[in-house]
């Protein structure tokens, strides 16, 4: 086997390892282990080690595509000639990636996030700080709202999104995981400076019953 040969196997085996890094650790969070991830991804732990020398490094690896990934979204949010709908726009898509993935979440919430994550966020707090100045001056945004109050709004809608995969879906429910959506749009009428009357909302609100019925564990046999 030629150097050539060896290294594309490593390079495809390590997109391999990020992919199904990402896949696995979207929907089971940060928890799961680079050993888990080897065998999502059909390769030998010790490839997987050869690549990733821990669960940190491949966590780094996927953390510098979601970076791209948030800060296309916030430089279209900024490009939006309305900046409103550049405020809206940021966070439907934002809060939809972490609806998601699992991971993604508890990493912007810094659950989990080692010092050498923080030129990453820096990428994007100067433009979250931007969407909302950018609405502020345009008289559309409450004058006490910061790019700080989008992220902790984030922080607390990403969480029902957590306690939906969680929970036990009511029958009927097939819009549960678009349940979060519904509270962003409550969220968003109180961040206007004015608004002409409440937003429809996307997404019904559940009954007592089928409210006890989510919060229940889900049953994952």
């Amino acid at each position: 086997m030629t150097d050539q040969t060896l290294r594309k196997d490593a390079a495809r085996n390590r997109q391999l390892l990020i992919a199904a890094g990402r896949d696995l650790f979207a929907r089971r969070g940060l928890a799961a282990t680079l050993n888990d991830v080897a065998h999502h991804a059909g390769v030998g732990v010790g490839t997987a080690y050869r690549r990733f020398a821990n669960k940190e490094e491949l966590i780094e690896a996927i953390w510098h595509e979601q970076v791209d990934e948030l800060e296309t979204v916030l430089r279209e949010a900024l490009a939006a000639s309305d900046p409103w709908e550049g405020l809206v726009l940021y966070l439907e898509r934002s809060l939809a990636a972490q609806s998601r993935d699992r991971g993604m979440a508890q990493m912007l919430a810094g659950r989990t996030w080692p010092d050498h994550y923080d030129q990453q966020r820096d990428r994007l707090a100067p433009l979250v700080d931007q969407v909302a100045a950018r609405a502020r001056e345009a008289g559309v945004l409450r004058e006490d709202v910061t790019g700080t109050d989008l992220i902790f709004l984030q922080i607390a809608l990403t969480d029902i999104s957590g306690t939906v995969q969680d929970g036990t879906v009511p029958e009927g429910r097939g819009d549960a995981d678009q349940l979060y959506r519904r509270y962003l749009w409550i969220v968003l009428d109180g961040l206007r400076a004015s608004a002409s009357g409440p937003t429809e909302l996307p997404v019904a609100a559940l009954s007592t019953y089928e409210t006890h019925t989510l919060l229940q564990p889900r049953n994952q046999g």
